[in-house]
């Protein structure tokens, strides 16, 4: 982190375009010299923070802080309430009184202070008793602190920050409420004989087919994949249901970077009943863009686009629909599609490695699973809270 003068810290709400760049620029200049810190795309970080194009913010609203010390600008918050957050049950780590924070950078644990005290007010005015965080800006985004797992790159849409946060935050008053696992799994020599028995078990069942997303129906097999999710992650800690506006908004952003023979959907008697979606890790493109496709980054992305090679695949999302969890047809068909999306993974795009993640440490399911086909937790993540007296 950078040295600084000693003025005091004064903190300033984002008021217009100006105050929003200097929020997304701040992130390059105190992450620059990470080698580890990946730069997203500077226009999806403002879509990220913009009302009309981000569809949280049709059942959200947030305010962003910026703090300036000596006339510079010196880090950044967000504070945010998201309704339908409010709408779930406070068993489930939301509900009634939950406001969220985020999106947190800054040189030094004064500014940390400041900006998380100034969150906290605001939050506050909103009639919220109590902070969860950080979230970037919904569950849904990058949810949690990292706090093991800083030497490597994360995969794509998975958060990084300075190791220096955990401490700033602690010291705030703020207590662990919730761990968030990424496993890392070799997958070129595939996985141990117990695997294997269980996959080909479940292909000699006549009633389970395991298919590949078609990409000319889109939109209707993300609809059917999001419904599937909306379903099977329903009980779990922090769920806050998609929307049909996020659904199609995630839909759009992801498009281009989905191909078919990593996405599958299992079917039991015709019905689809799970699904896992991987991604080839487009970080490994973007940590030498500087966040952005200008002059010739366009040029970069579009051939990757055309046959990706990925040393890394990250699942970011699977679901069995409610009903089968925690039966053995559910762990039969998790197995299959890790797999099938494995042999492709290796023989398509090169990979050698999946990333898995994130997973609650409170999901015996999924922890089952990572445990049986020999991932290691690569990444921890950490959600906090505070009551807010």
């Amino acid at each position: 982190m950078a040295a600084h003068s000693q003025g005091p810290v004064s903190i300033h709400p984002v008021k217009d375009k100006a105050d929003k760049r200097e929020f997304v620029e701040l992130a390059f200049r105190l992450n620059r010299g990470d080698p580890a810190w990946v730069p997203p795309l500077k226009n999806e970080a403002f879509d990220l923070l913009t009302p009309g194009k981000n569809p949280w913010f049709e059942h959200g609203k947030a305010q962003l802080f910026l703090a300036r010390r000596d006339g510079r600008t010196v880090g950044r918050i967000s504070a945010h309430v998201d309704f339908l957050a409010l709408e779930q049950p406070a068993s489930q780590g939301m509900g009634p009184g939950t406001g969220n924070w985020g999106l947190l950078e800054a040189e030094d644990a004064e500014v940390a202070h400041a900006l998380i005290v100034s969150a906290e007010d605001w939050l506050r005015g909103q009639g919220m008793n109590r902070a969860l965080g950080p979230l970037s800006i919904s569950i849904w985004d990058e949810p949690g602190l990292l706090v093991e797992g800083f030497d490597t790159p994360p995969t794509i849409m998975l958060g990084h920050n300075s190791p220096l946060y955990q401490a700033w935050i602690e010291a705030e008053g703020y207590r662990p409420v919730k761990k968030l696992f990424n496993y890392a799994v070799d997958i070129v020599d595939g996985f141990p004989p117990l695997v294997n028995r269980i996959v080909a078990a479940g292909e000699k069942n006549d009633r389970i087919r395991i298919r590949r997303v078609d990409k000319r129906k889109f939109d209707a097999e993300a609809r059917l994949i999001m419904g599937i999710l909306n379903d099977a992650w329903s009980d779990n800690w922090g769920f806050v249901p998609l929307t049909d506006s996020e659904i199609a908004y995630v839909g759009k952003k992801l498009k281009d970077i989905v191909f078919e023979d990593l996405i599958r959907v299992a079917e039991v008697d015709g019905e689809a009943v799970a699904f896992m979606i991987v991604l080839p890790n487009i970080n490994e493109l973007l940590i030498g863009m500087d966040g952005s496709l200008f002059p010739f980054n366009w040029a970069r992305l579009l051939w990757w686009l055309r046959k990706p090679k990925s040393k890394r695949l990250r699942v970011p999302l699977m679901g069995v629909v409610k009903k089968l969890q925690n039966s053995r047809m559910a762990s039969t068909l998790a197995f299959m599609m890790i797999e099938y999306i494995r042999r492709d993974g290796v023989a398509n795009y090169g990979a050698e490695q999946g990333d898995i993640g994130w997973v609650l440490d409170d999901n015996q399911g999924m922890n089952a699973v990572a445990d049986a086909i020999n991932a290691t937790v690569n990444r921890v993540y950490q959600l906090y809270d505070k009551p807010l007296s």
